[in-house]
């Protein structure tokens, strides 16, 4: 087919739409250039419950036997379970979903041996170079000997090893909604739970990449309105929401009432740091509220700010030797994991904090939830340098205040901060504001939007 992957190659991997953008024959060069720029002699790939993942799915691990190299296909997984098969085997892994975007969608998570991310610097570049190659010549040259396909199975492995980084044996029993939204939760959770002192009330586990209830979104507050509601009728302890690919997940407490992503990382952050005698670094990007580096330093680790976007988590996680991080939009990042983001691992945390003691969940991350936020607001605007450099105008110099710019920029005051940074792919401006009560927190905001919609 005739394709633009600049339309499809971004920054962290490959998502377009199928088959208008891309198809199973691109797929297959897709799996020969990974094989060639990761040098690996075998490698893992797993999918989602899309209706066009298995194809491609199965294309990839074509191209990349083509090209000499042994493949071991695990089928229908979340994406932390391909990032579990990539650090348990030692082996590059490629995850075919589209996480929460409609059906239409599709798309490659692309990581290097240990769950290493594969991103515009670390690889992805040169995979579409050779891929765009092949396309205005000719396909790459097969190898003499093609490597094997081999299926193999890994959820019961998968949830053995993060039931091992959690002990919730001696929880008292919790009434648990999980809303799959229709996506990878719903095949992962039954597993992981069983045995667990958990009372399970499932919505939405039925596979289906349609999406026929909600989008797989739950940071969308439209996604967790039935979740809420069933919190409510069954008098549970807590709700989760997994998103498509269940890597990233979000709680509401009992009365289903959201949870702030901050406030997991905060909550979490602690316990790691208490397993890790009260020693290790954090990473938190710079959106994150400021419970939580004050949290880790409370609980003796050392907090380390970075920039939006899991790449640079990740880098730091590894550039730092971090125990932990965590992202406003319910990413969560363990040293025991690869250094790679899993919502199961963090929603087994959650669910052992809950359950060790006995107040309600709101109760307990009140602790850990300590500030207003506004939340990510977007404009739309014709100039976003011109935009940001009027937002710079208006707070440089004045008194009390500190500015950086490591992503956008950052105002600081002493009870108040705001972050106003570019999209890489709209004409937006995000906002991001929190402060110490309601009334700062809107006062700030409405300023900023002032400016930037001016």
């Amino acid at each position: 087919m005739a394709a633009d992957l600049s339309q499809i190659v971004k920054a962290y991997d490959v998502r377009g739409v199928v088959p208008d953008q891309w198809d199973e024959s691109l797929a297959e060069l897709f799996g020969a250039a990974f094989a060639q720029v990761t040098g690996a002699g075998a490698i893992v790939v797993g999918h989602d419950m899309r209706p066009s993942s298995p194809g491609l799915s199965r294309a990839f691990g074509r191209g990349a036997a083509a090209r000499g190299v042994d493949v071991t296909e695990i089928g229908l997984c979340s994406t932390d379970q391909l990032y579990y098969a990539s650090g348990a085997f030692g082996l590059p892994g490629a995850m075919f979903t589209a996480s929460h975007n409609p059906a239409k969608y599709n798309g490659i998570k692309m990581c290097r041996a240990g769950a290493a991310p594969v991103g515009q610097d670390t690889g992805l570049t040169e995979i579409r170079e050779l891929v765009e190659k092949w396309l205005d010549s000719s396909a790459p040259e097969p190898a003499q000997t093609p490597g094997t396909i081999t299926q193999r199975e890994t959820l019961y492995d998968y949830a053995a090893y993060l039931r091992s980084l959690v002990d919730l044996t001696s929880i008292r029993t919790l009434k648990v909604v999980v809303d799959a939204g229709n996506g990878m939760g719903g095949h992962t959770v039954p597993t992981v739970f069983a045995g667990l002192p958990i009372d399970l009330v499932p919505m939405y586990f039925e596979l289906d990449g349609t999406f026929p209830n909600h989008e797989a979104n739950p940071l969308d507050p439209a996604n967790i309105v039935d979740l809420q509601k069933r919190v409510r009728e069954e008098g549970a302890d807590i709700g989760i929401a997994f998103d498509g690919d269940a890597d990233r997940c979000f709680v509401v407490d009992g009365q289903g009432d959201p949870v702030s992503p901050s406030a997991i990382t905060a909550l979490v952050a602690a316990r790691e740091l208490g397993k890790n005698g009260g020693r290790g670094t954090v990473i938190h990007n710079l959106i994150t509220s400021w419970s939580v580096p004050e949290v880790v330093r409370e609980h003796g680790g050392t907090p380390v700010r970075t920039r939006v976007g899991h790449s640079f988590i990740k880098a730091e996680m590894a550039r730092t030797g971090a125990i932990f991080g965590g992202e406003h939009s319910a990413h969560y990042y363990f040293k025991e994991f690869w250094n790679a983001d899993t919502g199961m691992l963090a929603a087994l945390h959650v669910l052992a904090a809950l359950g060790g003691q006995d107040q309600p969940l709101s109760r307990l991350v009140a602790e850990y939830d300590r500030y207003v936020g506004s939340g990510e607001i977007n404009s739309t605007v014709d100039d976003q340098k011109a935009r940001l450099a009027a937002v710079k105008a208006a707070y440089q110099g004045v008194e009390g205040l500190e500015l950086d710019e490591l992503d956008g920029l950052t105002v600081s005051a002493a009870d108040w901060w705001f972050n106003v940074r570019p999209s890489n792919t709209e004409p937006l401006l995000r906002l991001n504001a929190e402060a110490k009560d309601e009334a700062a927190m809107a006062k700030i905001r409405d300023e900023v939007l002032a400016i930037i919609r001016g």
